[in-house]
């Protein structure tokens, strides 16, 4: 099968080194060049218009990794075109493009969730606010539209900050959400547009410094599968959160195929969503490809064909982590071009994603906030990450900086 890959990242990059392992695969095609693909991924640059390429190359399927062009409508231009494409319509996007729709849409199918307001002017927001509260940007902001305000003056901060162009267009209308308490984790499930069948769970890290301090950023790290999650808590979130989306999108006319990420916070009071998007997480897709223990890509056909196996999937043994190497400065203002150096040679049991670093000759340099994302699979999560730690010990570049408790006890909430 001929796959077009849509995107460059780390989570691209875990995506297509799975890929690369199905013998079902003859030929893989990318819109973006990531310096990271091993020999035998054909980079194509299609990303001017993929909808062309797809046809004109005679692609079986496109796998869309970015949220930026699910939301912009691509797997509608690919359907359009009898193109097979794994991800949601523009329509079904929105649980991820817009925050509030997002909001409504659980509070219409009886999803948990923070109590919330969405709105689209100054004051009301700022009067919205009474004391500690989650602040999201509504749309898509590449993970950083969101601010946890310990009291009522950081979250009018940084309400202004959105409304004064911070996130730019994701900053339309502000979000005011409950905060919530408890550890949060990751529940990702691959749906055919009538069922939702699980992943893993797992745990990002999005706090940019240990023990959680910090801005929210991208993701520092994230490990799979999360500790201490019952059987009986795995199969409420499916039939009370994944599977209600899925229902609950197809009543309404969008059908949801693709992958569907819920950020769930694991409270007092039961799994409430934080968050859902519409794509594999970045770095939570890592660890996941990691652990995934059978061919990815005859379940990417199906889920595209609305015909899911009616069978839980097979994961290793275990444990996976992935400790992202950042550049300096970042979130704000990351450096580039820096040299890097030391990594270590591809093995079964732990890759080097690429995440933002450019081929300059023989040379590999820092393009980018996220740089690295450095996974690997242990016995068990101890195991996994002291793994992953020592190959991060032996990658090399100027101002080089990661979060030393991925996984660990002090960021296992992250």
């Amino acid at each position: 099968m001929h796959i077009l890959l849509v995107g460059g990242g780390g989570r691209e990059h875990a995506l297509a080194w799975k890929l690369l392992q199905s013998p079902l695969l003859t030929r893989l095609s990318c819109t973006v060049a990531n310096p990271g693909l091993p020999a035998g991924a054909f980079l194509a640059q299609a990303a001017a218009d993929p909808v062309a390429f797809a046809a004109e190359a005679g692609v079986d399927l496109v796998v869309i990794g970015p949220e930026g062009p699910l939301a912009a409508g691509l797997v509608d231009a690919l359907t359009a075109r009898g193109i097979p494409a794994f991800g949601p319509t523009a329509a079904a996007a929105r649980l991820e493009a817009s925050k509030g729709f997002a909001k409504a849409f659980m509070d219409r199918h009886g999803i948990p969730t923070a109590a919330w307001s969405l709105h689209d002017r100054l004051e009301p927001a700022l009067a919205a606010i009474t004391g500690p509260c989650v602040v999201k940007a509504d749309g898509l902001a590449a993970g950083k539209g969101v601010v946890v305000a310990d009291n009522a003056d950081q979250a009018r901060q940084a309400v202004r900050e959105v409304f004064d162009g911070r996130f730019g267009d994701a900053g339309r209308q502000v979000l005011i959400e409950e905060r919530l308490s408890g550890p949060e984790v990751s529940i990702l499930a691959l749906c055919d547009g009538k069922r939702a069948l699980p992943l893993l769970s797992a745990r990002d890290h999005k706090r940019r410094y240990d023990a959680d301090q910090g801005p929210n950023t991208g993701g520092m790290g994230a490990i799979c599968p999360a500790p201490g999650l019952s059987p009986d808590l795995l199969e409420t979130v499916r039939r009370d959160v994944l599977q209600r989306v899925v229902d609950g999108m197809a009543a309404e006319g969008a059908p949801f195929q693709g992958v569907l990420y819920a950020g769930l916070m694991l409270s007092p009071d039961g799994p409430k969503v934080l968050e859902f998007n519409a794509r594999f997480g970045d770095p939570e897709c890592q660890p996941l490809m990691m652990m995934l223990d059978e061919d990815l890509l005859p379940l990417l056909v199906s889920a595209a064909a609305g015909q899911l196996p009616d069978r839980p999937l097979r994961w290793r043994e275990g444990a996976a982590c992935c400790v992202v190497m950042v550049a300096e400065g970042y979130p704000d203002a990351p450096s580039r071009g820096a040299a890097i150096t030391g990594l270590p040679a591809p093995r079964a049991d732990a890759a080097v994603f690429c995440a933002g670093c450019r081929q300059d000759g023989p040379t590999l340099r820092v393009d980018g906030g996220r740089v690295l994302g450095v996974t690997a699979h242990g016995a068990d999560l101890s195991a996994a990450r002291a793994a992953a730690y020592g190959l991060v010990a032996g990658i090399r570049f100027d101002g080089a900086d990661w979060r030393r408790d991925i996984g660990g006890a002090d960021g296992s909430h992250g």
